[in-house]
């Protein structure tokens, strides 16, 4: 039993276009852009067969949906839902950044530092924190989801909204870590997507993609740091496909994860990478290579911190295989993956304090305008990703990363600015937008 959600921030407004600030104002609409970057977004999601289109009732929102809409081969009636408006930005709408600075400097700097401690006052004078109150929303939001759609086997919900208010959705579900709202970037028509799955009396949350622009001609989105981290996960091996936990054992590529480390290559050949680093494992060390095949004078940094998580005894085995010598382990990695360790093997624990210690030490050697490239594996890419996002490593299973995925990190050299995460598990250029890879058996 699971739902998943394709969230969509409505196309290029006119506000957008301007440089205004739009919040819950009615007064912006699609621009032809706009509406040209929803039917694109149409064609992209004509294959899925949506169960529910909601939609923020906001015109800019509405028009996107109509539009999307037109191109679904089935055609369900649009829901408009209070839930989805954005964020209540009261009298800074229609002002633009330059004003908002000169007429409010204490606020800006809240709003772009800690945007969910910011306090603004209403038209009745009334003081109100509006990123608070859209997590209320987006609560709500969920909860109506769940309620209605979890116990059916599956479910595709379409949800067209804006910027700060699918924020605050994505980051309701992976449990609101702090300070979250300015570690993710949605760009217009963007398409993001999560995969909520029933377990027990509850449920857990998977992110598979955020900001997937590719539909829109416009494969990387725009970059927003002084420099950039390009975060992929190795091409499928062989044990990937079977399923076997293969850890540190240097499984090769096989002809399909050479593929998807070629077509990794065509996607990002417009970016002129000067630094490169990866795993000092096979698999990710000649996904590099081939991702760097026009770029063969760039030499790659191995990094042992980087290995994949030692399964120990586990490695080489097929998961039925595990369960029936160690099925309470199991069912904790699963569950409880903080808790585990592998027999003769690693914690998840050591993996992402070694990770997030390279993590680091990358970051530190970044410049202005560096563009790096970093291959790595599932557990460390995820552990990454986590602590990036401001999340315990215990919330691995949260992060999807597929083979030949691609991660977009933008790095500031402000020390007091997190890294941004503008693009999560970028599979397009290995299939649709739905990530097919290998499940694998991490």
């Amino acid at each position: 039993m699971s739902i998943r959600l394709v969230l969509v921030r409505h196309g290029l407004s006119s506000f957008n276009e301007k440089g205004l600030i739009q919040g819950r104002t009615d007064d912006s609409y699609l621009t032809d852009k706009g509406y040209e970057q929803a039917f694109m977004s149409g064609e992209a999601l004509s294959g899925i067969n949506f169960n529910k289109i909601y939609s923020s009732p906001l015109v800019r929102a509405a028009e996107t949906a109509k539009t999307i809409q037109k191109n679904l081969k089935v055609k369900h009636n649009i829901i408009y839902d209070k839930n989805l408006l954005e964020v209540n930005l009261s009298s800074w709408s229609g002002l633009t950044i330059k004003e908002i600075k000169n007429k409010y400097p204490e606020n800006y700097l809240l709003w772009k530092n800690d945007p969910e401690s910011l306090k603004l006052k209403n038209d009745k004078n009334l003081s109100y924190q509006p990123i608070q109150e859209l997590y209320d929303q987006a609560n709500k939001f969920i909860k109506n989801i769940i309620k209605i759609y979890l116990e059916k086997d599956e479910a595709n919900i379409l949800i067209i909204g804006h910027n700060a208010i699918l924020r605050c959705l994505i980051l309701s579900l992976i449990g609101r870590p702090k300070k979250g709202f300015r570690k993710i970037k949605l760009d217009n028509a963007s398409f993001s997507i999560l995969n909520i799955l029933k377990q027990r009396n509850s449920y857990k949350t998977q992110v598979e993609c955020l900001n997937q622009t590719s539909h829109l001609n416009k494969k990387i989105p725009d970059q927003i740091g002084d420099s950039r981290i390009f975060l992929v996960r190795h091409g499928e091996t062989n044990w990937n496909k079977e399923g076997r936990f293969q850890g540190q054992i240097n499984i090769p590529l096989n002809s399909n994860g050479k593929n998807q480390a070629k077509k990794a290559s065509k996607y990002l050949k417009e970016i002129n990478f000067n630094k490169a680093f990866s795993s000092s494992m096979d698999r990710p060390y000649e996904t590099a290579q081939i991702i760097l095949q026009n770029n063969s004078n760039l030499e790659i940094t191995k990094i042992e911190k980087l290995v994949e998580i030692s399964h120990g005894l586990w490695e080489g085995k097929l998961e039925n295989e595990i369960k029936k010598q160690w099925p309470k382990l199991l069912k904790n990695w699963h569950e409880k993956p903080e808790e585990v360790i592998m027999p003769e093997g690693e914690s998840i624990k050591e993996v992402s304090e070694r990770s997030v210690k390279a993590w680091g030490e990358i970051c530190l050697a970044q410049k202005n305008k560096d563009l790096t490239l970093l291959v790595a594996h599932d557990a460390v890419n995820k552990t990454l990703i986590c602590n990036i996002l401001g999340l315990d490593f215990s919330n691995i299973w949260m992060i999807k990363q597929g083979n030949g995925g691609i991660t977009i990190i933008d790095i500031f050299n402000d020390p007091q600015k997190d890294n941004v995460i503008s693009a999560l598990n970028i599979t397009t250029h290995l299939g649709g937008i739905i990530d097919s890879t290998a499940s694998g058996a991490l």
